[in-house]
């Protein structure tokens, strides 16, 4: 595969064909563009951040002439009868979430754009919805650190879902103007860019099982679902490509099923890479969702729904692969080769083995290709704040450890990994399951919207700070 040009060599590098190994040379590691010392794990440029969704975090959700998204409306959907209209106020707030990202010493953060706050009607683009993310981008700038943008994290809005939601083939072109209003508006100081987070979630939860907003169950209409994604992403990406004032870097997030091998020998990494990306787990197979993209292969399932033109626009290159990573999938299908009672949970009952996330770029990187960039991980805690008023939450420092010990892994086995952000930067609405699981660096009281970093996000504070020398 060739260098794409359009990425920024000082950043990363592409190999030129699969399985390269880096240059060792004068106490270096180089790759077209990109250098390290062999004596330092982590290059210096690596992006460490946080993530969040506009949903999740911003509120205000009738303000400043936004409409309504599928998740403002979810009602009875959400426990405890809660909902995201205020969520942690970050749209009043962003100021002082920006300073608390820099006490951190993050290097980056990735958030996402509300398609209901930038287009909150059809053929409508809001003046106040676009000033509010060149405001915010213009501080994550000042603070240095570089915004990872995140075009759609599933707050679809209303207006949309009420003309077919994205199994109306036109959510194709009202998703293509929202994205270009953003990328005329915000392309000036943004690199880095997203086309969907998560699309195997949204589509499969929200459509197939019901699960999440819309809250829908079209089991036959899978496959327009997925095709109508699929051609967005590869339009987007041209789009971005063409229009962009700075020459973007362009990926996606997937939702990573990873499986750990049994054994390291060639049938067990086999057997397990074949899991990974062939198995129906939940969301949906790996492949189905990024062969089409990195491959430009279809899977039965597709291939009635899509065209040789279509496969053209789905397989448009782009520059990296996020993988959102939260717990290894074995447990879930193959009890046999893997036992969980053996490794802590999280509050949601997710198995803490930080060797997944290792084994997740090693996969993806193995099949696709492309550099890698961790834009999801972490793990949900009730983290109560002390009588000292701290918030002591040493499960998740252990949990940083060990996953992070699966990045360094892969960097020093040189596989192209761009970045890690933790999921997520604060507490916040955790989709159906409302304010009850806390995955944030910073606590949240949702009272009285006091921030407080936790323990945990001193510790990762000092990991950036010492680039990753001290896991």
């Amino acid at each position: 595969m060739e260098r794409c040009e359009t990425m920024p060599s000082e950043l990363f590098a592409v190999f030129t064909k699969p399985g390269r190994q880096a240059q060792k040379a004068g106490g270096t590691i180089s790759f077209d563009g990109y250098e390290r010392s062999i004596h330092m794990t982590f290059p210096k440029n690596f992006l460490w951040g946080a993530a969040t969704a506009a949903a999740q975090i911003e509120g205000a959700w009738d303000e400043d002439g936004k409409c309504s998204s599928i998740w403002d409306v979810a009602g009875e959907h959400i426990s405890n009868g809660q909902d995201c209209h205020t969520a942690c106020d970050h749209y009043h707030r962003y100021r002082e979430d920006v300073a608390l990202m820099k006490e951190l010493g993050l290097k980056s953060y990735r958030f996402s754009v509300s398609w209901c706050r930038i287009m909150p009607q059809k053929g409508m683009i809001n003046p106040k919805g676009i000033a509010f993310y060149q405001d915010l981008v213009d501080e994550l700038r000042k603070a240095e650190i570089e915004p990872l943008l995140t075009l759609y994290h599933w707050d679809l809005p209303v207006w949309a879902e009420e003309e077919g939601g994205w199994k109306n083939p036109r959510i194709i072109e009202y998703y293509l103007e929202f994205v270009k209003a953003v990328v005329d508006a915000l392309s000036d100081r943004v690199r880095y860019w997203m086309t969907f987070n998560e699309p195997s979630v949204f589509i499969v939860m929200a459509y197939v099982m019901g699960s999440f907003a819309p809250f829908k169950q079209d089991v036959d209409s899978y496959p327009v679902y997925l095709r109508n994604m699929l051609i967005a992403h590869g339009k987007a990406v041209r789009m971005i490509r063409s229009s962009a004032k700075t020459k973007p870097v362009i990926g996606l997030a997937m939702a990573a099923t990873t499986y750990i091998p049994d054994t390291e020998d060639e049938e067990g990494l086999r057997i397990a890479a074949e899991k990974s990306f062939l198995s129906q787990v939940g969301e949906g197979s790996n492949a189905l969702y990024m062969d089409p993209i990195a491959l430009g292969k279809a899977s039965p399932l597709l291939q009635n729904v899509l065209s040789d033109e279509d496969l053209s626009i789905i397989s448009t290159p782009m520059d990296f692969v996020g993988v959102n990573v939260y717990q290894p999938s074995n447990p879930l299908i193959s009890p046999k080769l893997y036992h969980p009672e053996h490794y802590p949970k999280t509050m949601q009952d997710w198995v803490i083995d930080g060797r997944c996330l290792y084994w997740t770029i090693r996969q993806y990187w193995e099949r696709y290709h492309l550099p890698v960039m961790v834009t999801e991980n972490g793990m949900a805690n009730p983290d109560l704040v002390s009588e000292d008023g701290c918030v002591h939450d040493d499960i998740r420092k252990t949990f940083l450890r060990d996953f992070l010990k699966g990045v360094k892994r892969a960097v020093e086995e040189d596989i192209p990994v761009l970045g890690y952000q933790h999921w997520s930067l604060m507490d916040n609405f955790e989709w159906c399951s409302g304010y009850g699981p806390r995955f944030g660096l910073i606590h949240v009281d949702y009272d009285t919207q006091k921030r407080t970093i936790k323990d945990s996000g001193y510790y990762y504070s000092e990991i950036i700070r010492t680039n990753g020398e001290t896991l």
